[in-house]
């Protein structure tokens, strides 16, 4: 609740979204990024612990102006949207950490894929598991997906297929593939079948570390920024371990 409180002062009513960023202000005025859909299962979760709506409307708001700004017309995304906080209107659509600001940044595509899912499971609202489905269909069908369904890190990094994996992209979409398959019972075997592969691929030695505290490599935190470059990174292991809890619930 404490987090919730501190989170929803960042909220902005004229954007209608969380303000993500305070760094990098002589690019940005208020810069929202993909990866805060991450953040809205916290507010859900805080409505439902005190009964003060305000976190519920503020995470739905922050849901809805990322569906209508955030994504191309084949259902990419853009990895930060920048808007004017006094008038709420966009500014800029650019990467931070993807290869370009009209590429697919392959975690980026992970956070919305998860992030749509876990907010329909909260507000039952179509437009967001419609969004879910379209972004795991983007994923599942570009022509660069490698065969083991890791991730470049960059769906449009130009030098494929020697460019780095990023299996933090790969645990997040995993994990939010089960979570998806709960809401869209119809395509459910579908979307465990491409999880499942993803897992067995992510088990294999290939993408296992052998050295403690990690347990996967090959994960890719920023190349433009030049840091966690084809390296263990903790949120692919924490994701890693929530998609393998949700597997083998869904085996039984």
């Amino acid at each position: 609740l404490t987090a919730a409180n501190t989170l929803s002062t960042r909220y902005n009513p004229k954007v209608g979204a969380i303000r993500s960023w305070d760094h990098h202000k002589h690019l940005w005025n208020y810069p929202v990024i993909i990866d805060n859909m991450m953040n809205l299962e916290m507010l859900f979760e805080a409505s439902h612990f005190s009964g003060d709506s305000s976190f519920y409307y503020i995470a739905e708001q922050h849901a809805k102006t990322t569906l209508l700004h955030h994504f191309r017309q084949d259902y990419s995304s853009y990895h930060v949207v920048s808007f004017n906080p006094d008038s709420g209107e966009v500014e800029k659509k650019n990467t931070h950490q993807g290869y370009s600001h009209e590429s697919a940044w392959s975690r980026g595509q992970a956070w919305g894929l998860y992030g749509f899912a876990t907010t329909y499971r909260y507000t039952k609202n179509p437009e967001f598991l419609d969004q879910a489905v379209k972004i795991a269909n983007y994923i599942f069908t570009h022509p660069n997906l490698p065969e083991d369904l890791i991730p470049y890190w960059d769906y449009d990094a130009p030098n494929i297929p020697h460019e780095p994996r990023d299996v933090s992209a790969a645990a997040i979409t995993a994990s939010g593939l089960y979570e998806l398959s709960k809401h869209d019972t119809d395509n459910a075997k579908k979307y465990i079948g491409w999880a499942n592969k993803i897992l067995e691929s992510l088990n294999s030695d290939k993408y296992q570390c052998d050295t403690a505290p990690f347990f996967l490599k090959h994960s890719v935190g920023s190349i433009p920024g030049e840091f966690e470059i084809d390296a263990p990174i903790i949120y692919a292991d924490y994701y890693y371990i929530e998609a393998l809890i949700r597997q083998s619930k869904i085996q039984g």
